[in-house]
């Protein structure tokens, strides 16, 4: 992260504004809506950017920069096209340690004025860091289109109802636990319908009847194979309830970082032969926390019941009587296979497919081979990269052609995946001169030759975006 997001509280504050053109003017009109004190700087002023400025209390003056002009500002923006003279203000700034931006030169600034959705006291703020001004503008389309100017009327009452909620919860667990489920409830519903006298009854009564909650809750969430893009609605607002976040090693950073931020993160990662939480004490992690009232998410990489122990951990919950939500995430078969351009089933080459874990114990895999080994079927090895000489020799050994293509997928759906594509016979030695690294996925089976000709998807998904 480039820059730390801040709110900045200007009102009544002196703020230089350099610059007199177009630019300033848009500057100075943000600067006006936050309450800023602008002393306005320029050799050339447009009469209406002079007008705003003594509209709001602000003085404009004719001239060239001088380092004097710093003295007691509170920030700085220089909105002009003279590049030695905007290097100079920012060099000053810096010395001084007071906030400048300069437009369209982020290594210049210190601070960063983001594009903004203002549905006030909501404001949302969106960045690019300054470096791709078009894209974080597309975001606030998006979001000025998803997002109604009620939820504006929504944060005042709310505000309206603060230190009730206050009084009535000593615990800040207890009111935050109150105010997500007034924000999305029925109180909410009346604000959007216009109805603001009935919610805010509706509110004050809500209020007096509310008692902290006592009862913990677990969230087993399927985080996907990788990308953060693959999470489903629900994953992502049990996510944003949780008090406490149990992840795996296999759940993408960017997934982790989605928590709340105030939410207590616990890494319960396994890798082969050294797991940083055996299973039964994530079952006990899971337990106490539930029993402390917390709101527990079980982050778990793929679908938490495809291969990801998820019947384990709820079958305790059961006995303990504590209440859980199961949340299917994309499996890591369905989604690296989309994005390897692999189909898992074809009317030419697959009518079924098989699912099975090739994890090794004791040095071997006890599998049923000779299911294995049909023609029109496709079979998906997970956790088999350790196995994968074993896998081979034992699917030739039960009737499967040596040429059978064969593909590994390293760390699909994310921008570090590889694949490398090869036959039952030649596949370990391609990857002894090519290695791969867990976490891997293998498809067997004719479809594996499709990826000639459908690789273009994996391109496509997988590029960045030119903006």
């Amino acid at each position: 992260m480039e820059f730390l997001p801040l709110f900045t509280q200007l009102h009544g504050k002196p703020c230089l504004l350099l610059g007199g053109g177009q630019v300033a003017l848009r500057k100075a009109r943000l600067l006006s809506r936050a309450g800023a004190v602008i002393q306005l700087v320029a050799k050339e002023i447009l009469p209406e950017l002079a007008a705003l400025v003594k509209e709001n209390g602000g003085n404009s003056q004719l001239g060239e920069f001088d380092e004097s002009q710093l003295e007691h500002v509170f920030l700085v923006i220089a909105a002009t096209d003279d590049e030695p003279l905007n290097k100079r203000v920012s060099e000053a700034c810096h010395q001084r340690l007071i906030p400048v931006n300069v437009v369209d030169s982020p290594d210049l600034c210190s601070v960063i004025l983001p594009a903004i959705v203002d549905r006030s006291p909501l404001i949302i703020a969106i960045s690019s860091g300054g470096r791709s001004p078009v894209l974080a503008r597309m975001m606030r389309s998006r979001l000025e289109s998803s997002i109604p100017a009620s939820f504006g009327r929504l944060g005042n009452l709310a505000s309206k109802f603060r230190d009730a909620v206050k009084a009535k919860f000593a615990d800040i667990e207890d009111r935050r636990h109150f105010w997500e489920r007034t924000l999305q409830g029925p109180i909410a519903e009346m604000v959007f319908a216009g109805k603001d006298t009935v919610a805010e009854q509706m509110l004050s009564k809500e209020i007096a009847e509310a008692s902290p909650e006592t009862g913990g809750e677990v969230y087993l969430i399927g985080a996907g194979p990788g990308d953060p893009d693959l999470m489903t609605f629900k994953a992502l607002r049990l996510l944003q309830k949780a008090d406490i976040v149990l992840y795996d090693r296999l759940v993408a950073p960017e997934i982790v970082e989605m928590c709340r931020k105030d939410a207590e993160r616990v890494f319960v990662g396994k890798q082969r032969s050294n797991h940083a939480v055996p299973q039964e004490g994530i079952n006990q992690l899971l337990i106490d926390y539930a029993k402390q009232g917390k709101k527990v998410a079980r982050l778990k990489g793929g679908d938490p019941f495809i291969f990801g122990r998820g019947g384990e951990e709820i079958e305790q919950l059961a006995q303990e009587h504590i209440p859980f939500q199961v949340v299917p995430g994309i499996t890591a078969a369905a989604g690296c296979a989309s994005y390897a351009g692999i189909p898992l089933t074809h009317r030419d080459y697959a009518q079924s497919v098989r699912f099975v874990t090739g994890h090794l114990k004791d040095n071997s895999i006890n599998l049923p081979w000779s299911e294995l080994i049909h023609d029109h079927q496709t079979t998906v090895f997970y956790m088999g990269l350790v196995g994968l000489p074993v896998i081979c020799e034992q699917l030739i050994a039960h009737g499967r052609s040596p040429d059978t293509p064969i593909a590994l997928i390293q760390q699909g759906t994310t921008v570090n995946q590889k694949v490398v594509v090869g036959t039952l016979a030649t596949m370990v030695e391609r990857i002894a001169n090519d290695p791969v690294q867990a976490p891997t996925l293998i498809i067997v089976g004719d479809v594996v030759k499709l990826r000639e000709t459908l690789a273009w998807y994996e391109v496509r998904d997988l590029a960045e975006p030119d903006l």
